[in-house]
């Protein structure tokens, strides 16, 4: 699902709200998410899971194409992990 196909599927059922309005909550609520993951904070919402991120130091890779070494920096990345109940609906 996109997000604007997801915009759409709370649109279809929340017909007493706008379109736009939708829009910026979902804009405001992924931009919030990303900011705090950014800070290195933890996002948990309960019934559906929590956003971490983890540091991948740096190491040293290779270029498929040539083969050379090729220094990767560290960085942060996201991980998700599902909730309990969330594991539960899906497997009911």
């Amino acid at each position: 699902m996109t997000k604007s196909e997801l915009i759409s599927k709370i649109t279809n059922k929340n017909t007493f709200l706008y379109q736009k309005d939708i829009y910026n909550i979902v804009d405001i609520i992924f931009n919030t998410v990303t900011k705090v993951l950014k800070d290195g904070d933890r996002v948990e919402l309960r019934g559906f899971g929590s956003f971490t991120t983890k540091l991948r130091n740096a190491r040293i890779g290779r270029n498929p194409k040539t083969g050379d070494p090729v220094a990767i920096p560290k960085k942060k990345l996201p991980f998700f992990k599902m909730g309990k109940s969330m594991k539960e609906r899906i497997n009911n």
